[in-house]
């Protein structure tokens, strides 16, 4: 199995435009059951609205299951102002000050959409003398809809209400020196790498030691994605997420991650040692990390009681929850340790 870098972007590019803040994931979610079908892999859809394939494997007494996110952060409306403008409350752990004039969408629960901006109420510079001293929070951001609003009333007749989930623009771009710039890498990087690495098992019939499970979970941001619907023979669970860049980090955007210690703890130390030792007797770029405020699907199984080995690894994003960013580098090794992943025994 040879990684093509290319059609991982390709799907990166294709998944971050699809809005899914977490709670309202359905046309990601609709995305992945038809890759699913289009490759011929079984599955089944979860009472929780995610996505559980498998893949069968020369032994199907013990299971693997890799799970990656399709959910992502984003917002929800709040309050409808005087004025036709709107509050927010968040979706996820992320600080206002990274969506300050981001463009989004409000998907109401009519089917209607409409684009706005994320602001300060008091953003007018020849108008609110400091309003670079206040404070970005809950109660002076806002969105300005692009409508034709005056009033409260305004905004309800075109049918928005609080509720209305809220998504932000992805403005993704690939730079010629081969940095992949978007929102929501976390954690559509590390699902587009599963999905290459489905496609490519399936088209070259290539046999897996283990029957392989890939939970496709929605619900990751807000903390309990995949901590249910683990399969029952199953008893090596990855999940798959972004490595955390930043100071006193080793994580960086040219390698991948595998994460040592989160904020749930330290992960299984037999598996981290076992991909440790693939990634050094495969020559592939690693760096091995802890992040301090981070939980991933892996910790929310523990947490709910799982009998299973837990691990986790992913690209390194830089700006995690905010301006995100990574390299070509990092995708293809963290495509090239799962790949040895997935054909070696049990750790």
């Amino acid at each position: 199995m040879e990684v093509q870098i290319k059609e991982i972007v390709k799907f990166i590019k294709e998944l971050v435009h699809i809005p899914s803040p977490s709670g309202d994931t359905d046309a990601a979610i609709a995305y992945m059951k038809n890759f699913f079908q289009e490759n011929e892999v079984p599955f089944e859809v979860t009472k929780k609205g995610a996505i559980l394939a498998t893949i069968k494997g020369e032994d199907d007494s013990r299971h693997r299951l890799l799970t990656a996110h399709v959910d992502t952060l984003g917002a929800m409306v709040k309050e409808i102002k005087s004025d036709g403008r709107l509050k927010l409350t968040t979706i996820g752990g992320y600080y206002w000050n990274t969506i300050e004039g981001e463009y989004c969408t409000i998907h109401t629960t009519k089917g209607k959409t409409y684009t706005g901006t994320i602001l300060m109420h008091q953003t007018s510079a020849h108008v609110y003398k400091g309003m670079n001293e206040l404070k970005r929070d809950e109660t002076n951001m806002e969105v300005r809809v692009d409508q034709e609003f005056h009033s409260k009333k305004d905004a309800e007749e075109a049918g928005i209400s609080v509720g209305d989930f809220v998504s932000f623009a992805p403005r993704f771009e690939e730079t010629e020196s081969g940095f992949v710039k978007s929102r929501h890498l976390d954690d559509k990087a590390s699902v587009a790498i599963l999905m290459h690495l489905i496609t490519t098992i399936v088209h070259s019939s290539v046999p897996l030691p283990y029957t392989t499970h890939f939970l496709i979970s929605n619900n990751e941001e807000i903390g309990y994605g995949g901590n249910s619907n683990i399969p029952e023979k199953t008893v090596e669970y990855l999940a798959v997420d972004m490595g955390a860049i930043g100071d006193g980090q080793s994580t960086d955007e040219f390698t991948v991650s595998i994460c040592a210690k989160d904020s749930g703890g330290p992960y299984h130390y037999g598996l981290r040692k076992h991909l440790v030792a693939l990634a050094e007797k495969h020559n592939i770029g690693h760096k091995v990390d802890i992040y301090p405020f981070y939980g991933s699907d892996a910790t929310a199984a523990i947490r709910a009681g799982a009998d299973i080995v837990h691990g986790l690894i992913g690209p390194g994003i830089d700006a995690s929850h905010a301006f995100e960013r990574t390299h070509v580098k990092s995708l293809e090794h963290t495509a090239n340790l799962l790949k040895e992943y997935l054909q070696s025994p049990l750790a």
